[in-house]
């Protein structure tokens, strides 16, 4: 027996003995076994005698097997159907509590939800057994959750994170509790006294909890170096408005700022080291993008031949002797069609618009060949939109710039940190590109504060060297200053001429930049949108560095494809949205991601909660209180003054600013620049922060109405913090008593579960999966999406777009192997569907002997040896693999008897 990296499945450590409890509720002995059998006998009698000869057979035999497993002692989950023949009372969880028990309801419309859907498949369900001539139980098996909760006879009490859902329910009270996740501390003791003093000086209980009573004294000792005095006592006698130190086992802490509590476990005192058993298996950009999606009985997917249908599950069949393993998906009128396994790559998951549910095809009718004639002809139009553009860069012969020599490894050793793998993968892949006589056109997406602008200036070193200028293109003035400023810092050392070109500088300044673009003396140049007016040219421009393109206007992005039509270009992102993703999806543009997080960099504190003064102002005046500063996002520009007056009322002691796109450039700046320099406590402003200031000292965030915004937009937002060695807090806020939308709840739960570092790719594919793929070329092209997926209409447009590049198309194949053995997955060998999906995704899609012999390592350490079948699949790989170099369509061996 082994522990595991439930990662990567792979085995760990040995382990001696292991506890395992009945796979099943319903034990029974011989005796009820046999009263079982007998009841059941006398069923079929009853049942028998309504019914024609052929149905009373087939219902007999179907019986009998079973009769014979339950006399022998085999458990089939059918036999918990009939558990009323041995429990004629039918109980629920409910009718065990003694009369003044309470029951907790923890989220009461989800669990009403899951029993609607639970009634619902358990009707499919009887309906199908009915059609296989199977003896069904007398009454339901699922109970109706709505029918138990109006009969409870017991105090009741509801939980809900939001109120949804519960309008048609009485309640003799409602209570809001104000209850908050207890933050991280990480080891650091100075930041954990600071909060046990704030919260000492409120009169708050604070209860710090161990796991077990060995390490009382270790803990308490180690806190009284630090100067946390803590007494040890028992959970049954805890002292009101002291620091008390209790042997418990809660997994995590929290505070109730009303009832003054605040406890903390040793999972937010003390950082837990993770050791790394093994490294993690590194996948390529196209492979990180093309699996945010898992295939799971129910959704909704797309066969390329036959439309959209609902995927049923894996099922094992026997077709000419030979066993193979199918996916069953269900078309219109219940029609089923089964797809070998071998034809994975025929079959996508649905992914449309927001909210969208498809409509299931007709197998075998012309309708789904119509949409995608349909599809195909919009596309050829947008095809030609891209082409002009992107093929066209694609034959173009650019400059390829010399191999890296002594004076760039100097630039580069000279950088103060150490450099993370991912940066240092992505400045090669950058360089790389620029050696290639093809013009660059690459993406890097990081996460804020992870380093893109250190690859982006190694780039431009590359650039100047050999004489090429660069032009590095941000969305705002701020932004452009603080990129001149690093840039002046990291190049102070080489004879690099930098300018900026923004509204900061003067007339006379600006009419020398130009006159010394034009005449080669800048060497590169950091500006807003000023960069892109008709009077700024070039001597020999080589690389253009664009910092989220997404945030500039139509103009503008027309002067940027004028712009980039010939030089190298690097597009930097924190959160792709999902038309960028699509352009990396379908190779128009080359894609690098930077995901591990620079040293001493926490993971910002995110509360997801309703708007609050309480905490609003506890959070202002702890950030103060360590010398930091507030963002406070108030979305409406009209009534931002009065959210001013509001918090300065809250927090007397606060200076407060405010901002909003509506003011003058030089206001803006102004006042930003004032805050920069520690003028102001609290920046009210609006999403105008989105595009990118560097101000390390913010760590607090507030967000009002976050349910309204999107998830990539939220996550932008929380980047504006949490880049110092400071830990950062983001509250992202909802009005009380406000019923969520199910996709604005989603998002909210989405930003709260993806708090690690370097979650900005994540975050971008689950937009794309709650959104949906939205509006990747135009409006009007949503319906098109909805229509045959986006996955397929990703792929119909990559096609039509290499069709028009008149590029050279490297010939492949994919090779049609036929061999006269049993080659699939067994399910005594791997018994979960989703698991034999995801090995025959890999299986299918091996690229050398090293994932050859990864994935057989895999599969013995992980499933055990395997049976022929197995083997003969993985041969059949290499054959499959080996064929697909060589250009061979079809590999067949028959048997001659």
């Amino acid at each position: 027996m082994r522990s595991f990296n439930v990662a990567d499945q792979r085995s760990i450590e040995n382990i001696k003995s292991s506890v395992i409890y009945p796979a099943s509720d319903l034990i029974m002995t011989t005796e009820q076994r046999q009263s079982v059998v007998n009841q059941l006998q006398m069923k079929l009698k009853t049942t028998v005698s309504d019914l024609d000869d052929e149905a009373a057979q087939v219902l007999q035999s179907n019986l009998d097997v079973k009769i014979t497993d339950l006399s022998n002692g085999l458990n089939d989950p059918y036999w918990l159907l009939f558990s009323q023949l041995l429990y004629p009372e039918q109980t629920s969880i409910i009718d065990y509590l003694a009369a003044d028990g309470v029951v907790v309801f923890d989220e009461y419309s989800k669990i009403t939800e899951a029993n609607v859907q639970l009634l619902a498949d358990e009707q499919d369900w009887l309906e199908d057994k009915i059609s296989q001539h199977e003896i069904l139980p007398d009454s339901n098996y699922t109970s109706d959750f709505k029918a138990t909760f109006k009969n409870n006879q017991h105090g009741s009490v509801l939980l809900s994170l939001f109120k949804k859902g519960l309008t048609n329910l009485k309640f003799s009270q409602i209570s809001q509790i104000n209850t908050r996740p207890m933050q991280q501390f990480f080891s650091s003791m100075p930041m954990l006294k600071g909060e046990v003093d704030r919260w000492l000086k409120s009169q708050t209980t604070v209860i710090m909890m161990v796991e077990d009573e060995k390490r009382l004294d270790k803990v308490a000792n180690t806190l009284a170096d630090f100067d946390v005095n803590v007494s040890i006592a028992t959970p049954t006698k805890l002292l009101a408005g002291k620091v008390q130190l209790i042997a418990n086992g809660l997994d995590n802490g929290f505070e109730l700022p009303q009832n003054k509590l605040a406890v903390i476990t040793e999972r937010e005192l003390f950082q837990k080291v993770t050791k790394k058993h093994r490294k993690m298996t590194t996948f390529s950009n196209a492979e990180r993008i093309k699996s945010y999606t898992d295939l799971k009985p129910g959704d909704f997917v797309v066969h390329v031949n036959h439309g959209i249908g609902r995927y049923e599950g894996m099922k094992t069949m026997e077709v000419d002797g030979k066993h193979q393993d199918y996916l069953t998906i269900t078309y219109k009128d219940n029609a089923q069609l089964f797809i070998p396994v071998t034809q994975l790559n025929l079959i996508q998951k649905y992914v449309s618009s927001e909210d969208k549910h498809p409509r299931i095809n007709k197998l075998g009718g012309s309708e789904w060949a119509k949409t995608k004639q349909k599809v195909a002809s919009k596309i050829e139009d947008i095809a030609d939109d891209l082409i002009e553009l992107y093929a066209k860069r694609s034959a173009q012969k650019g400059f390829a710039f010399p191999k890296d020599d002594a004076l760039q490894h100097d630039f580069e050793n000279e950088f103060p940190y150490n450099e993370t793998p991912d940066q240092m993968r992505s400045a090669q892949e950058i360089k790389r590109d620029m050696e290639n006589a093809r013009p660059m056109d690459r993406l890097l997406v990081g996460d804020v504060g992870y380093g893109k602008t250190e690859v982006a200036l190694r780039a431009a070193f590359k650039a100047i060297e050999v004489g090429k200028q660069v032009a590095f293109l941000v969305p705002t003035t701020i932004l452009a200053q603080q990129h001149y400023e690093t840039m002046q810092d990291r190049f102070a050392d080489y004879p690099i001429e930098v300018r900026v070109l923004s509204r900061f500088q003067t007339k006379a300044e600006i009419k020398a930049t130009l006159a010394d673009l034009q005449d080669g003396t800048v060497d590169v140049v950091v500006g807003t949108h000023r960069i892109l007016s008709k009077d700024v040219g070039f001597k020999d421009l080589g690389l253009l560095i664009i910092d989220e393109e997404q945030r500039f206007g139509v103009k503008h992005k027309e002067r940027i494809k004028e712009l980039r039509s010939n030089v190298d270009v690097l597009t930097l992102t924190a959160t792709p949205i999902p038309r960028t993703l699509n352009m990396s999806m379908m190779g128009i543009r080359d894609l690098s991601v930077i995901e591990t997080p620079p040293a001493n960099r926490y993971p910002i504190q995110t509360y997801v909660m309703e708007q609050n003064a309480g905490a609003i102002r506890d959070a202002i005046e702890r950030e103060m209180a360590r010398g930091g500063q507030v963002f406070y996002l108030h979305n409406r520009v009209g009534d931002i003054e009065k959210t001013v007056a509001n918090l300065a009322e809250l927090v007397p002691d606060a200076r407060i600013a405010y901002i909003h796109g509506k003011m003058t450039e030089n206001q803006l700046e102004n006042v930003l620049y004032e805050f920069i320099n520690g003028e102001y406590d609290v920046m009210v402003t609006t999403t105008i922060i989105e595009t990118g200031v560097d101000i390390p000292n913010v760590n607090t965030l507030f967000v009002e109405n976050a349910d309204r915004m999107g998830l990539s937009q939220l996550y932008q937002l929380r980047g504006r913090i949490g880049r110092s060695s400071r830990v950062a807090y983001a509250y992202f806020m909802y009005q009380p008593n406000k019923s969520l939308t199910e996709v604005g709840e989603k998002r909210l739960e989405a930003i709260r579960d993806f708090t690690e570092l370097g979650s900005g790719f994540k975050i971008a594919m689950r937009d794309l999966s709650i959104r949906g793929a939205g509006n990747l070329l135009g409006k009007q092209q949503h319906g098109f999406v909805d229509s045959v997926g986006y996955d397929l209409y990703t792929q119909m447009l990559s096609d039509a777009v290499a069709k028009k590049r008149g590029a050279t198309v490297t010939q492949t194949t994919s090779a049609l192997i036929e061999l006269d053995v049993e080659a699939y997955l067994p399910s005594d060998y791997i018994d979960d569907s989703q698991q034999k999906i995801e090995l025959y995704k890999r299986i299918r899609q091996l690229d050398g002997k090293a994932q050859l012999d990864e994935i057989t390592d895999d599969l013995i350490d992980r499933f055990g040896d395997f049976p022929v079948a197995v083997d003969n699949l993985l041969k059949i790989a290499e054959i499959k693999m080996n064929a697909d170099y060589a250009l061979i369509e079809k590999f067949s061996v028959r048997i001659m008897i």
